[in-house]
């Protein structure tokens, strides 16, 4: 099989408090994040944003430690599935690649051609599409590999999904009932699953199949649960003045409560890592709110972490990757040239539904009358001085 490699891509996160402003910036210096008529608006927009929207996110993370745990999270997954193709007679080294923050995507490429690979397996952790998530990592090592021949030549396939696995069901369901034969009554609990949003044009104009996924992925983990609880499918973490898949979780939880459920154990469905978005949006902030609507006993299951039957499927998946066809970057799902897409975290614009409307448009507005004031020469700074 010669030596093998594993890439794993994820989004990356802050480490720590001075990291969030620069991890801003990165993020919405992305074209795909935000698209603008005039390339050159990109970096001064994103350096507003960052500057505006820092001292918020800042808080946030200080609610969790003061930093984001994914980094380390993700290198403790890729050590223990190393150590796992290993043990199945595998010599492969596991990458890890992230799209916004350290270590990025470029810095793993540059290490998987200093190894000189024979074969690379490129595995989001990411378990169902998105084009804004695991999309949107594939097209920068598609840009990459135009720019790189040493790269280009490389033999590798893609994983663009994997929910369907049946030891990641299998994990997900007895993390469940863990959680469930914890409380005095198990089959009262409302088992809640709460997946991370996308906008509705993403699957109504663009063709992303992450809802479709999300859904089946739902079902399936419920029947191989084998429990009578009644549940729900919920989304999270919309931004933006336009309109994202339903129910949302906050307004679900609301709706459970006035219909009189007491006991609710969410799911994070669409996360394999602890981050902001378990820490502090679930743990802290849809606590709070369900509490308040009359949710007396409130319980979260994990995320998969390092849990051993999800990364031994994780071994598995490589293992039956390299003896199969190989799927090439091209063959992904891509979205339209003009599709407009939206940060993958709620938290850099603004706490409230409201509030992430109206500060996405304030910062517009901030930014236009900043550049207006540069453009004329009135301004304090200069605008070569941003870019």
């Amino acid at each position: 099989m010669g030596r093998v490699g594993v890439l794993l891509l994820n989004l990356g996160g802050p480490e720590r408090i001075e990291d969030v402003r620069p991890f801003l910036f990165n993020l919405f210096s992305d074209p795909e994040i935000i698209r603008l008529p005039f390339p050159w608006l990109q970096k001064p927009l994103a350096w507003f944003i960052s500057l505006s929207r820092s001292r918020r996110s800042e808080a946030n993370y200080q609610l969790i430690g003061g930093g984001s745990p994914l980094r380390r999270i993700t290198q403790e997954q890729a050590t223990a599935l190393q150590e796992t193709l290993h043990r199945c007679d595998i010599d492969a080294t596991v990458y890890i690649g992230m799209r916004y923050w350290h270590p990025f995507t470029e810095e793993a490429v540059a290490r998987i051609k200093r190894d000189r690979l024979d074969r690379l397996v490129i595995l989001p952790l990411y378990p169902q599409f998105s084009i804004s998530t695991s999309g949107s990592s594939f097209r920068l090592l598609e840009l990459l590999r135009q720019q790189d021949e040493g790269f280009r030549h490389l033999d590798y396939t893609v994983v663009p999904s994997w929910y369907r696995r049946p030891g990641y069901l299998k994990t997900m369901a007895e993390l469940i009932a863990q959680e469930l034969d914890r409380h005095p009554n198990p089959d009262r609990v409302h088992v809640f699953f709460s997946a991370h949003g996308v906008p509705v044009s993403y699957v109504e104009e663009a063709g992303d199949p992450y809802q479709r996924e999300i859904e089946d992925c739902t079902r399936r983990i419920m029947d191989t649960l084998q429990r009578p609880n009644p549940y729900t499918l919920a989304y999270q973490s919309r931004v933006g003045p336009v309109e994202w898949l339903k129910p949302y979780t906050e307004a679900a939880m609301e709706d459970l409560a006035a219909r009189g459920v007491r006991d609710l154990l969410v799911v994070p469905i669409s996360f394999v890592s602890e981050h902001i978005e378990t820490l502090q949006e679930l743990d802290i902030e849809f606590r709070e709110q369900a509490e308040e609507a009359g949710i007396e006993n409130f319980s979260r299951v994990p995320a998969l972490n390092t849990h051993p039957g999800f990364i031994q499927d994780l071994a598995e998946l490589v293992q039956e990757s390299l003896e199969s066809p190989s799927l090439t970057l091209e063959e992904v799902i891509h979205p339209p040239r003009r599709a407009k897409m939206y940060p993958q975290e709620r938290w850099e614009w603004g706490i409230t539904t409201m509030a992430e409307v109206w500060n996405g448009r304030l910062a517009m507005v901030g930014f236009i009358a900043l550049l207006v004031e540069m453009l004329s020469g009135h301004g304090p700074l200069h605008l070569a001085g941003l870019l």
